[in-house]
């Protein structure tokens, strides 16, 4: 019996999913709307099901395809790491690694980083990816990154990691000048919050369950994609929320944000670079050569300004 499914097949499933056009979806994958269309149409022949709904103005999965989708991922995720496993095997040297990294970070102290790793000569490629809070779990726990720099708070329960501790990160209140909240008494209460939209960024986790932090009952939410546009939400003045301190701390220092204090403040967060576990003998020299290099890295490399994060 020949097998109907391909591992190409779901990765185009994968693409028009998450770029909601066949056309977005090609673009991505450096193909041709029609040759998805062929592949999807091709699939959905073979396998008697109907796997978008092309009704609307985007492309949608069916039942059908949501559950194929749900587990050709697991199949995509090992399909690409044992082709790495493969050559590395073959080499000693990944030829790919993806880093995640928080979106609480700056990007500057690991561009400097690779660009010393370029100069050693391994021709890995490597691939950055931003990740907001649970995510940043997320992307090892499914395979999708290789390496987590900024992994929030605890590791998922059962899960294999190993970790290095870049950090607890403070977290402070901050409201906009001109918002209600700036001119209240300290320390503001849960009831003195509660009454305004509070803005928070949106966990990219796609298979572990969203972490959620500094939202109360019952409060109004503002969700956006990232800490960029959660600081913007905050300067803006049309929600307040919890900021990194180094951040909150210049934003203050350029009179757009002021930092409250509360009640109730939130506790220090650890902040980890992790990668799953395996004994070093087990990885390529380019993974090695990265967790030497990215481990001594602190919250004061990677957050903006980053003054006054412990160690």
């Amino acid at each position: 019996m020949s097998l109907k499914l391909s591992i190409e097949a779901l990765e185009v499933i994968d693409a028009i999913d998450r770029k909601g056009s066949f056309a977005a979806a090609a673009e991505s994958l450096y193909r041709v709307p029609s040759a998805l269309t062929y592949t999807i149409k091709k699939l959905e022949d073979d396998l008697g099901v109907t796997l978008f709904d092309r009704s609307g103005h985007r492309a949608l999965l069916t039942e059908a395809g949501q559950e194929l989708l749900k587990e050709g991922r697991f199949l995509i995720d090992a399909a690409q790491a044992l082709e790495s496993r493969v050559k590395r095997v073959a080499t000693g040297v990944e030829t790919d690694i993806t880093i995640a990294v928080s979106d609480l970070f700056t990007m500057q102290p690991i561009l400097t980083i690779l660009e010393s790793f370029y100069t050693q000569g391994f021709g890995t490629r490597i691939k950055l990816i931003r990740e907001v809070f649970g995510g940043s779990w997320d992307v090892l726990q499914t395979g999708r990154a290789d390496l987590s720099l900024g992994a929030p708070g605890d590791a998922p329960i059962g899960s294999a990691f190993s970790t290095h501790l870049l950090g607890q990160c403070e977290f402070v209140f901050a409201v906009a000048p001109h918002h209600p909240l700036a001119t209240v008494a300290e320390p503001l209460s849960s009831y003195d919050i509660v009454q305004y939209r509070a803005v928070a960024a949106a966990d990219s986790s796609r298979n572990l369950p969203p972490r959620s932090s500094g939202i109360l009952s019952g409060q109004d939410i503002l969700t956006v994609p990232d800490m960029a546009t959660k600081l913007q939400a905050q300067i803006a003045g049309i929600a307040v929320g919890y900021l990194p301190q180094p951040m909150a701390a210049q934003a203050a220092a350029q009179g757009v944000l002021r930092i409250k204090q509360v009640a109730e403040p939130k506790p220090l967060a650890p902040i980890y670079l992790a990668w799953r576990q395996q004994r070093m003998t087990e990885m390529g020299k380019s993974m090695q050569w990265l967790i030497k290099h990215l481990s001594p890295l602190h919250l004061t490399d990677l957050l903006t300004n980053g003054q006054h994060a412990t160690h």
